[in-house]
């Protein structure tokens, strides 16, 4: 594999870099977890979304779901988040990796009772500020409006 066509045909470097403090507030903070919006597609023209997805304790998570048209990756920071490998739920660690291409079911939550932190990282970077934002709101919908928003936002449960 080689390098990808330049895409920054400059001389001298520009400064662009953005820098997130870690004391920044989280965008998302609900009753089970806060989402805290790293880099989003909108701010890295597409190529990727980062999230640090923190649990607060309480049971969370996803069911097994997949993906069309992202890939998505899960890294974890601390405590013990179940990670659903398409095949069998595991418990994920500090420092634990999963990949998920697309189309590879998965899913992760929250079973112990105590606070644990991940990064979720989707390829490419697909807007899914909105799906967290409103992803709690699904049993207030309609049939009509919930086939509508996970098909949206790309997501299809198993």
């Amino acid at each position: 594999m080689s390098y990808p066509d330049a895409r920054y045909l400059g001389d001298g470097g520009e400064a662009t870099a953005t820098l997130r403090f870690a004391g920044a507030e989280p965008e998302l903070n609900g009753a089970a977890t806060t989402a805290s919006y790293l880099a989003t597609g909108a701010s890295t023209d597409g190529k990727f979304g980062l999230y640090r997805w923190d649990f607060k304790g309480p049971r969370s998570g996803p069911d097994p779901h997949f993906h069309r048209s992202i890939s998505e990756s899960f890294f974890i920071l601390s405590g013990t988040v179940r990670l659903y490998n398409g095949t069998k739920w595991l418990d994920g660690n500090p420092g634990d990796f999963l990949y998920v291409p697309e189309g590879g079911v998965h899913g992760f939550r929250n079973e112990s009772g105590e606070p644990a932190s991940m990064l979720i990282l989707f390829a490419p970077g697909a807007p899914r500020e909105d799906y967290f934002e409103r992803v709690s709101t699904v049993a207030q919908m309609s049939e009509t409006e919930r086939t509508e928003f996970f098909l949206r936002h790309d997501t299809f449960w198993t």
